[in-house]
């Protein structure tokens, strides 16, 4: 840059949002099945998890093996490229991956992600329209579950895929305070 060209400033912008502790919905792990606790959160009688209100990940439906998730990617969502940062994809994926293995579990069982293996297909930019997750389970068994992950576009195009393993663990049901 020569000393007559000048540097335009950059514009400013700012988020707020707001969040719920999530020491209050952790109970309920102990006291319901997985598709229970996502359904709830779907319906709006749990608060969805911290990292969903950060994102701005909407739950749209659970069921048995099945979750699906939405997100309408934003400028605040963007790398210096002007493209979705691969980190906010993959959180898209892992959450529907994991999710949906959650969907399976019984009252008392919980889980932990150990690998996400990503592939992204497509560039996704701020103003495109909505990206929908759809997560599914591909095997589950006593120890650990493989779950997959399709983060589809406004077209239904393949923008990313993911599979993940997940560690199954015994969670402990809180005491009742009686």
């Amino acid at each position: 840059m020569t000393q007559t060209q000048q540097a335009t400033p950059p514009v400013l912008r700012e988020r707020t949002y707001t969040w719920d502790d999530p020491t209050t919905s952790a109970p309920a792990l102990g006291r319901m099945s997985g598709l229970q606790m996502l359904q709830a959160i779907g319906d709006g009688s749990l608060p969805v998890p911290p990292i969903m209100a950060t994102l701005g990940i909407s739950p749209v439906a659970a069921e048995d093996g099945r979750v699906v998730f939405a997100l309408e990617p934003q400028e605040w969502h963007l790398n210096p490229l002007g493209t979705v940062h691969g980190g906010v994809i993959s959180t898209l994926l892992d959450t529907a991956a994991a999710c949906a293995v959650h969907s399976t579990l019984p009252v008392g069982t919980g889980y932990t992600t150990v690998d996400l293996t990503s592939t992204f297909l497509r560039p996704v930019r701020a103003g495109q329209g909505e990206l929908r997750v759809v997560g599914t389970v591909l095997s589950r068994g006593r120890r650990t579950a493989l779950g997959q992950a399709q983060l589809l576009d406004h077209r239904d195009r393949l923008v990313a895929h993911a599979t993940s393993t997940c560690l199954l663990l015994a969670v402990d049901a809180p005491a009742t305070g009686d």
